[in-house]
């Protein structure tokens, strides 16, 4: 165990203020040894959260948390965080059922403002709180920490363009882990900060404009001469001033990792009534050499070894997104009009190969998931075939695109949507609950799911013959495939498989990950005298009514198996095709609840949840008994 002799006296951020800036030094390599010791065990984001630890403490000390709102954006960077508001035990659970969320969750906290796990939200939200405090008459400050990352996405410049316009008292820290700015600019912009934000300074200006504007004749066209020159100045010396003509006082550029300089510019920040952006620099994964050096990798990461950075391997067969990846570079050598798009995700979604074979036909749009979707209708448009890789839970912001760009055209757009389903420790933000439900009621539609790695590689050839717009959903992870082969076998548009051949009685109809649990319930239904059918169902869109249909009319009981929830999913569109074809055989839906589920292991949240194998069987003999 980790020896933290100042981080274990901390119970709440108000300790911090006792301590020295000696102290606060050891205090940071403390909690720095206390991430990578946890996230190699948990996994977990490891790269952002060390690159904000000396901010973080910063950030404490300044303002006075709850009563002052610091607000998170995507809460990558919220570890240092959560060790500081009185959660050190359940930090060494991180990610797992009884353990911290791996990002802000306002049940663990009042520290934490709002529940995160989507970027570019946080000014919004600031926003919002601050709107809402002057309306009811209280007086705290609003701090939104967001990362140069985030800042691509285009609600964070929606809700800039506001904060400019309503001009409330609002710090925004923007966390700059990518930009390079030199020294001697670093210098300049210190020196204008301490000018520009010193309400000495600010007296001072107006004292000088009013007496300008006073000489007779003369008076305007002088000042409107200097204000000239002062913003061709300051735009040649600080290109980062667009915020102050977005209404935004600029602060910077500040060393993250001076906790002394942080704290005097968040204190000065703290006098001005408008809104204010601190423009910080840190070093991602600062502290533990192997994060320092690939931050990409060590950005969301699985067990690894602490004193290596080795990556734990899982054995087994490639995961889907590895199946993904290689198989969309095999398509593109023989298919020239193939072109894949993702939004910032160019890692996690198994596209760097494909980004080095093919850079002219790969676009990673950063974190602006609605202009990846309509920038591939545009290359539909074009006569090209765009593959959008996405993570499920994050397609869910540019539905209207799917809709309105995608859908109503009938585009032949292919959307490879990773993270279907459960994801486990990332929890309620990052599963892909939803997909098969706001997928499949949209015209013109295709919806499959995999239920190995060798069927995604089939889907992914089957699409680019399909017309219109095709929706693949697979899991994170390795599924049962040891190893997938480049040969793709057929698949027919709405057409099922039967896996498992059983009596007439009770037929699983499953799709993706779920046809492993039907599987595993068939046998053990079969240990009970019960021979069960196991179809993978591979279309949620559209359904295969023949088959559907058929077993109907001769089954006491059909069983529906699928990782999303149960309202809008397949399960409702087996019952439609039922009602459809008046048949009145039992249904037993099998899905995830309408609540958002927590995070933890898959298996353990199957268990939970009453979808795994063993809880399958039993509803399905305890059903079949009383029929």
């Amino acid at each position: 165990m980790t020896d933290t002799p100042l981080l274990d006296s901390i119970h709440d951020p108000s300790d911090l203020r006792s301590l020295d800036y000696g102290q606060l030094s050891r205090l940071a390599e403390e909690i720095r040894r206390i991430i990578v010791e946890t996230t190699s065990r948990c996994g977990g984001h490891l790269a952002s959260n060390l690159g904000v630890v000396e901010l973080t403490l910063a950030l404490h000390r300044v303002f006075e948390s709850p009563h002052d709102r610091i607000v998170w954006d995507v809460g990558h960077q919220t570890y240092a965080h959560k060790l500081i508001t009185g959660r050190r035990e359940a930090f060494r659970r991180l990610r797992m059922r009884g353990g911290c969320s791996g990002f802000p969750r306002r049940e663990e906290s009042p520290h934490d403002v709002m529940d995160a796990g989507h970027a570019s939200t946080a000014i919004s939200y600031a926003l919002g709180l601050a709107v809402a405090r002057d309306l009811a008459g209280e007086d705290f400050n609003v701090v939104a920490v967001i990362g140069d990352g985030a800042l691509t996405g285009g609600l964070a410049f929606e809700a800039l363009n506001q904060v400019g316009a309503l001009q409330k008292k609002l710090i925004i820290v923007l966390n700059d882990n990518g930009m390079s700015i030199s020294r001697n600019v670093g210098a300049i912009s210190t020196y204008l900060t301490q000018l520009r934000l010193s309400p000495k300074y600010a007296r001072f200006k107006g004292g000088v404009k009013e007496v300008i504007e006073s000489v007779p004749i003369v008076g305007a066209p002088t000042d409107r001469l200097i204000h000239s020159f002062k913003e061709r100045l300051k735009n040649f010396l600080i290109p980062e001033f667009i915020f102050e003509e977005l209404g935004i006082k600029y602060v910077g550029v500040v060393d993250g990792h001076d906790i002394q300089a942080l704290e005097k510019d968040l204190e000065l920040a703290k006098q001005v009534e408008g809104p204010v952006l601190i423009h910080v620099i840190t070093r991602k994964g600062k502290g533990f050499p192997p994060a320092e050096r690939d931050p990409d990798l060590f950005h969301g990461v699985g067990p690894f070894e602490p004193q290596t950075g080795k990556l734990k391997s899982e054995g087994g067969g490639p995961s889907f997104t590895e199946t993904f990846g290689r198989v969309m570079c095999d398509m593109a050598r023989k298919e020239p009009r193939l072109v894949a798009i993702t939004a910032a995700m160019k890692l996690g979604t198994g596209l760097d190969d494909f980004s080095t074979l093919y850079p002219s036909r790969f676009f990673d749009v950063g974190i602006a998931e609605q202009h990846a979707v309509t920038l591939a209708a545009g290359l539909a448009l074009g006569g090209y075939r765009p593959v959008v890789s996405i993570y499920s839970t994050f397609l869910q912001r540019a539905f209207d695109q799917l809709a309105q760009e995608i859908c109503l055209q009938n585009l032949p757009v292919i959307l490879a949507l990773d993270r279907s389903g459960l994801v486990g420790d990332d929890g309620p933000t990052h599963h892909g609950a939803f997909d098969l439900s706001y997928l499949r009621l949209l015209p013109n539609m295709t919806v499959m799911a995999p239920a190995d790695q060798e069927e995604l590689r089939d889907m992914l050839w089957a699409a680019l013959e399909f017309e219109g717009p095709v929706a693949i959903r697979y899991p994170r992870g390795k599924g049962s495939s040891e190893w997938v082969g480049p040969d793709p076998r057929p698949v027919e548009r709405g057409k099922s498989l039967v896996v498992r051949g059983g009596g007439g009685d009770l037929s699983l109809l499953a799709v993706g990950r779920m046809v492993g649990v039907a599987c595993e319930a068939a046998e053990i239904l079969a240990g009970r005298g019960i021979q069960a059918e196991v179809i993978n169902a591979r279309f949620v869109k559209p359904v295969d009514r023949e088959v559907v249909l058929e077993r109907a009319r001769r089954a006491r009981l059909l069983v529906t198996l699928e990782e999303n929830v149960l309202q809008g999913g397949f399960g409702e569109a087996v019952a439609a095709v039922l009602q459809e074809g008046g048949c009145n055989t039992r249904l037993l839906r099998v899905g995830l609840p309408d609540r958002y589920v927590e995070h933890g292991k898959v298996d353990e949240l199957f268990q939970t949840l009453g979808m795994d194998a063993e809880t399958v069987a039993d509803r399905v003999h305890e059903m079949l008994t009383v029929l």
